[in-house]
């Protein structure tokens, strides 16, 4: 991308909320880009940030992006949810984790986390396993969730706030 705009480093965004919604909305190209549906929920209240459909599933992703570097050498984020608690089992599919100035993402199923609320992106690289690992959104089998409002039959529906009836 052009660094004359500064679109591939999001740089030119002062704020963290600025960041953050360039952030999905990248994260959002990206995944459109390789052939995956991309859908927004209305408002800020679900845990997850963009709902991914490929291969027939949908996934719930929560979209991180630093620009910070700790002590010159690592990137250092913040894995918490609304009032700095750690996000409850099943609220989130995958965290995609967006190094600004490295323009590199990180696809990192919820399970890999543990009990680790602040990540760190180094020289070690820890996490090179999830370094544009994005066919972990298209290939990891999961149940359709509750909440996700998922078509059948050309129509929307949720009974009793679980899905139900999925062929």
């Amino acid at each position: 991308m052009s660094e004359e705009t500064g679109l591939g480093r999001g740089a030119w965004l002062e704020g963290c909320k600025e960041r953050g919604e360039w952030a999905e909305l990248c994260f959002m190209t990206r995944a459109a880009g390789r052939g995956m549906g991309v859908m927004k929920p209305f408002g800020d209240s679900r845990r997850w940030d963009v709902a991914v459909e490929a291969g027939g599933r949908i996934v719930r992703v929560q979209v991180r992006s630093t620009i910070y570097k700790r002590r010159g050498t690592e990137y250092s984020l913040n894995m918490m949810g609304p009032g700095r608690k750690r996000y409850r089992p099943g609220a989130v599919d995958f965290f995609a984790v967006f190094l600004i100035p490295e323009d590199e993402w990180y696809i990192i199923p919820y399970r890999a986390l543990g009990k680790k609320m602040t990540l760190h992106f180094g020289p070690e690289r820890k996490y090179a396993r999830f370094l544009e690992a994005w066919e972990l959104l298209e290939r990891e089998k999961q149940a359709p969730h509750r909440g996700v409002g998922l078509a059948r039959n050309d129509k929307t529906f949720e009974r009793g706030g679980q899905a139900s009836g999925w062929e």
